[in-house]
């Protein structure tokens, strides 16, 4: 057992130190109190609310629709199941692009309401002056570079980013005006394997990789696809640890099977 897991709480200066000593930062996503204490309890660092909750909780197609009020209330569900890890959370779509006083106001509501110990936001030099006011109110801010999935109608794909040299170099730039301003983490998403080796090598704060090879200084899976309930999304960086959609769907089907043949519930599930 490393020296990390037996802290109480996880913070911001934890990560930086796991990635001086060279130790692995793990992140999983959480939407709810029951998934947040199972995850806490399995041992994670840290915590992300991910706007990926659109998707996986409500079933839109991209993370644009989520309102800030919705990932509060996400928020505020996870914290109550969580004593150790680091819990993020990212502002959602138009709570901070459009000025820096938004973004101060939206980052202020997910701590003071939601709970979060940090958010995160997703660009680089284009959002700058948002993070700087964030940062410095004294929000913890991760940073999110590579494939952003807000940006999903600018970009108009999902597939991997910053393969050509202009767009990798950006990405660099973009990896160190965020710790220059002040971001603890960045986290990125789909990009070619030897360019987030050069991002974590060129910086000081800890890269969380999803889709970006083994090289980053930890690494970050959406919970629904790790344990295998959502079966519609395999992309190649995924690893499923668990088959849960069968494992639910089978549980389930014996149920309805039970009820319909009267032997649920038995003499002893009664009173």
């Amino acid at each position: 057992m490393s020296v990390h897991s037996e802290i109480k709480k996880v913070t911001t200066e934890t990560l930086r130190k796991m990635k001086f000593d060279k130790e692995k930062i793990t992140m999983l996503t959480a939407y709810d109190f029951t998934t947040a204490k199972m995850v806490d309890a399995g041992g994670v660092d840290a915590i992300l609310i991910g706007d990926s909750a659109a998707n996986v909780m409500a079933g839109f197609e991209t993370t644009l629709p989520i309102t800030l009020d919705q990932m509060i209330y996400h928020a505020q569900s996870v914290v109550r199941g969580v004593d150790r890890a680091l819990v993020i959370a990212d502002l959602p779509f138009g709570t901070y692009q459009s000025n820096p006083e938004k973004a101060l106001e939206s980052a202020v509501r997910m701590m003071k309401e939601g709970g979060a110990h940090g958010v995160k936001i997703e660009g680089g030099k284009e959002i700058s002056k948002s993070i700087k006011k964030i940062i410095n109110a004294g929000i913890p801010v991760m940073g999110h570079l590579g494939l952003t999935p807000q940006s999903i109608y600018k970009f108009g794909t999902y597939k991997v980013r910053a393969k050509e040299e202009a767009e990798a170099e950006k990405l660099i730039a973009d990896a160190q005006l965020l710790e220059e301003l002040g971001c603890f983490s960045i986290v990125l998403e789909k990009i070619p394997a030897d360019l987030a080796k050069r991002v974590s090598e060129s910086i000081t704060i800890p890269t969380i990789g999803i889709g970006a090879g083994p090289d980053c200084d930890g690494q970050v899976l959406v919970y629904h696809d790790m344990v295998g309930m959502n079966q519609g999304f395999s992309p190649k960086f995924l690893r499923r640890y668990l088959d849960l959609y069968t494992e639910i769907t089978g549980a389930v089907a014996q149920y309805v099977k039970d009820v319909k043949a009267v032997e649920f519930p038995n003499e002893k599930e009664s009173y």
